[in-house]
């Protein structure tokens, strides 16, 4: 078949137009999930996801946390708190050189969130993926991995902290759930190898 084959250009077409559509469906829905956790009110979640998302900001909650595990986890507890931190660079570098760099996509406009819940500062980055929810998912992970007995307790901020990016308007629900995908994956590997060498 040559390459200007009527037929084979209309498949690359219609094929061009299906994952268009679906890119056009998935944006809607984001916008749609993100107008809806807008309306939402919680005075509870309303104080105190602010606050969190702040206590994230440059990775300094999880510098708290990994500094706890390395004074009171033994061995292991270090090497979780040292593991849990390397995956968390790793991830932050993956999501804000690499991914942010290729989506440039906009952060989501305020106008429907509450002002005494929005972030105390909106960056200026592309909002895909969320660097705080992937770096959340990747120490979380790796601690989790690593240590056990702490995944509930870290597992429930992470999640905090990644739920907090929507509450408080500065990414879209599938800027979030990319970012926690990333870090993740991120902390697997790196938390399987921790825990193999600590055997």
């Amino acid at each position: 078949m040559s390459r200007d084959d009527p037929g084979r250009a209309s498949s690359l077409a219609l094929g061009s137009g299906a994952i268009g559509s679906l890119g056009r469906a998935a944006a809607r829905l984001d916008q749609e999930l993100f107008e809806r956790t807008a309306r939402r009110r919680s005075p509870l979640l309303d104080r105190a996801l602010p606050r969190l998302t702040r206590a994230a900001d440059h990775g300094v909650l999880w510098m708290a946390v990994a500094g706890g595990l390395a004074l009171v986890g033994g061995p292991r507890g270090r090497r979780a708190a040292w593991t849990g931190m390397v995956a968390v660079a790793v991830t932050s570098a993956l999501a804000n050189q690499l991914g942010k760099r290729s989506f440039s996509r906009r952060r989501p406009l305020l106008d429907a969130v509450p002002l005494d819940r929005r972030a105390h500062r909106v960056p200026i980055s592309a909002s895909f993926p969320s660097g705080h929810a992937a770096s959340a998912a990747a120490f979380a992970t790796t601690v989790a991995t690593t240590v056990p007995a702490a995944a509930v307790p870290v597992g429930v901020l992470a999640v905090g902290v990644a739920y907090s990016r929507v509450h408080t308007g500065v990414h879209y629900p599938g800027d979030v759930a990319a970012g926690v995908l990333l870090g993740g994956s991120v902390g697997l590997l790196l938390g399987r190898r921790a825990r193999r060498k600590g055997r």
